[in-house]
């Protein structure tokens, strides 16, 4: 086998299109991959409208504990989890608990005044500083051995078609929020084409595939197994987006045509695509850094696959008396949880390319909330639980904090990823350091 020394060569001498490299460039027989360091990966999954804490809060702490309904999906990876209750946000100022909850939650600091009129007295803007997922991802990119071709993803599922500090929870740097791609179709024109240089989505798959039967001769046996299973992926990704019927004729650059997907009643279909899309991007080194963002604050779903007809927001108004909308709520809760459970397992499925175990080995996974509770609307108790592994995190706990600041999270977080940042967002909240107990 040839000893090819660098990315450049490889493409040169076999010619290979720009489609394939990140994941045949990652293929550790070829010898182009830097498989010697660890690869830490995040992923922050955020639903709306709060939680029942009745049917969310384990009632112990420490190692043993149980899963309440809502939870009850990630039992199987209960020595894999991390629950975190009396996490909150702190961030005062401008905007009513929906838009703080939601656009403060990963930038850990104050909206800018503005003019968006929500339900409280003070109008307000677009956050006033980065999230933390955008900070982790420029501190990997900033290092030739951590970066990658996107450095980070952000993908969404059935988020309204419009901008405002309830839809956004991704900021670049103040001011400067970042739409998620709800369309699987745009993601993977994104991830595996150049827009200008695709006529279709057949065009895209076409050269992958072209572009893997090249490369097959030249790896080991180990790496043509993956060879085979990236081309099985890419070939049911095709016949899963012509089953949706949601491909359009001719696809459009991400960002230019938002909202196009955002179909009700197509969620379940369009979560699936879009976390399958998110493993493949971890498992082809494309990014490290991921967010996936399941409707918005104030998320108005009507989930009729769980036979609740009624809308997310409005049953989280109701009164806690109102069984059985404390019930419906329960529902949709785990079918949220469902969601982040086939995450995780995708990713515990998928071995680790040149290295050791899963990509759940080297993936913390966190999902959270704009409020603690949707009927109160208080950002004390923001739910935070937590999958896989990172360093400065000890995984199958439940854990209870006296109402710290969730900065301290944020902060911690950046630690994992060796980013040793003093404060995260609004200094003052960070006053103690890094979140304790996590270790």
């Amino acid at each position: 086998m040839t000893t090819r020394s660098t990315r450049r060569d490889f493409v040169r001498d076999l010619g290979l299109t720009a489609a394939a490299l990140p994941f045949v460039g990652n293929l550790p027989s070829l010898g182009l991959a830097d498989t010697a360091a660890r690869k830490q990966r995040l992923v922050i999954m955020f639903t709306p409208n709060g939680v029942v804490p009745n049917t969310f809060w384990p009632e112990e702490t420490g190692d043993k504990f149980g899963l309440k309904e809502s939870l009850q999906p990630l039992e199987p990876f209960q020595d894999r989890l991390l629950v975190l209750r009396g996490v909150s946000n702190k961030v005062r100022g401008d905007g009513d608990s929906h838009m703080r909850g939601m656009s403060c939650l990963l930038t850990g600091i104050e909206l800018f005044p503005g003019n968006i009129q929500g339900g409280s007295h003070t109008p307000a803007g677009w956050a006033s500083g980065i999230s933390i997922d955008q900070e982790i991802k420029n501190f990997l990119q900033s290092r030739p051995e951590t970066r990658t071709r996107f450095g980070g993803l952000e993908f969404g599922v059935v988020v309204p078609n419009r901008a405002d500090p309830w839809t956004r929870m991704v900021y670049a740097g103040p001011n400067k929020p970042v739409a998620p791609i709800d369309d699987p179709y745009q993601m993977l024109a994104k991830m595996y084409g150049r827009v200008q240089d695709q006529e279709s989505l057949t065009n895209i798959l076409d050269a992958v595939k072209e572009d893997l039967r090249k490369v097959r001769a030249a790896v080991s046996k180990e790496d043509q197994q993956l060879l085979a299973e990236h081309e099985s992926f890419v070939r049911q990704l095709e016949k899963d987006l012509q089953a949706d019927g949601s491909r359009p004729a001719r696809p459009q650059p991400p960002g230019l045509a938002a909202g196009v997907k955002n179909a009700n009643d197509n969620m379940p279909s369009l979560s699936r695509l879009q976390i399958d899309l998110l493993v493949n991007s971890f498992r082809t080194d494309m990014a490290r850094v991921a967010t996936l963002q399941y409707t918005n604050s104030v998320g108005q779903a009507r989930m009729r696959w769980i036979a609740v007809e009624e809308n997310h927001h409005e049953l989280s108004h109701e009164p806690d008396s109102n069984a059985k909308a404390q019930d419906q709520l329960t529902k949709i809760n785990r079918w949220f949880c469902e969601q982040l459970a086939y995450l995780v397992r995708q990713l515990r499925e998928t071995p680790e390319p040149g290295g050791a175990g899963s990509l759940l080995d080297n993936t913390l996974v966190v999902w959270t909330n704009e409020l603690g509770k949707g009927n109160s609307h208080t950002l004390d108790n923001i739910p935070f639980v937590i999958v896989g592994s990172a360093p400065g995190f000890r995984m199958g706990r439940s854990l209870r904090y006296p109402h710290v600041p969730h900065n301290r999270l944020l902060l911690a977080l950046a630690h994992a990823f060796d980013h040793r940042l003093a404060s995260f967002g609004k200094p003052e909240l960070c006053g103690e350091g890094v979140l304790g107990d996590l270790a």
